[in-house]
């Protein structure tokens, strides 16, 4: 049987890769940081990592066995952090974010009615980009997120927000004009790309590979923000099929908004880490789904 211990060193290790900085970051010696290493090994049978005077390096078997533990030790902490909630009910911090500025107005929602059900609990709202909304979720600096889905590899739902699909174009690009637009147009011009953060998933679903006939879609350049993005598109670089909501929250002269008559809406809603559903997060959810019913029959 393993060691809590051993545990936490051997995965700080193999992630800081250095003895003393493991050794900072656990508040250990780092004697005892070697000690424990060496216990572990001799339990497993053979060396994890590969140590020079200059280096330290994960082995085939360590690196196999941070794969192994990393899920387990993850699925233990969140067996805690639920037991701690069950105990305490709702209180204590939760962060939560949006992606986009059209999420915001259902986010803060949530948070006035969360907060008049749980005074207890302190919520910090933050915003996030394409580039960091995913990581922001795994290394735990936000609980809940305010997203487009698909959102692969989290825990998503319900559906907040749908709006129809409009096809972002230069505001002096030949398709401008028109009433509308097929998905079938998006063989004929460049598609600007989101950044490589975002997932296979959700690229697959804006920015298609091909068209429903099965033409190839060309791409084109890749932005790092929303706005970036719509800036690709001012400048003539491509198209970039969008939510209609960004006509208000992204007015801009040199862009236009075509609507694409034969696309799936958008949707919208809560995101979070799987094994973090607290009841925290749970409640949030909760008062999210609620906000945003109320304010659909609301005249």
């Amino acid at each position: 049987m393993l060691e809590r211990l051993e545990i936490e060193v051997f995965l700080a290790l193999a992630e800081e890769l250095h003895f003393g900085r493991t050794a900072e970051r656990l508040h250990l010696t780092t004697g005892r940081v070697s000690q424990l290493v060496k216990q572990l090994e001799r339990r497993i049978g053979g060396p994890l990592f590969e140590r020079t005077s200059r280096s330290v390096r994960l082995t085939p078997v360590g690196a196999r066995l941070v794969e192994d533990l990393t899920p387990v030790v993850a699925a233990m902490e969140a067996a805690v952090r639920r037991a701690v909630d069950a105990s305490r009910g709702v209180s204590g911090g939760l962060r939560v974010a949006f992606l986009g500025e059209q999420t915001a107005p259902v986010l803060l929602r949530a948070v006035a009615l969360f907060g008049a059900r749980h005074p207890d609990c302190r919520v910090d709202v933050r915003e996030v980009q394409l580039t960091d909304s995913r990581a922001s979720l795994l290394d735990g600096t936000v609980d809940v997120l305010i997203a487009s889905y698909p959102f692969g590899g989290m825990e998503c739902g319900p559906v907040l927000l749908t709006e129809r699909r409009v096809l972002a174009v230069a505001a002096d690009h030949p398709l401008a004009g028109r009433e509308s637009v097929s998905l079938e147009v998006l063989a004929d011009h460049p598609v600007v790309q989101y950044p490589a953060q975002t997932s296979v998933g959700f690229k697959r679903d804006r920015t298609p590979d091909r068209t429903p006939s099965g033409r190839p879609v060309p791409k084109g350049p890749a932005g790092r923000t929303f706005s970036e993005m719509l800036s690709l598109v001012a400048l003539g670089r491509g198209v970039l099929p969008v939510g209609e909501h960004s006509r208000r929250y992204y007015p801009r002269p040199d862009v236009a908004y075509v609507p694409i008559h034969d696309a799936p809406p958008i949707e919208r809603g809560p995101v979070w880490l799987p094994g973090n559903g607290t009841a925290r997060v749970r409640e949030f959810v909760r008062a999210a789904a609620e906000a945003a019913a109320a304010a659909r029959t609301t005249p």
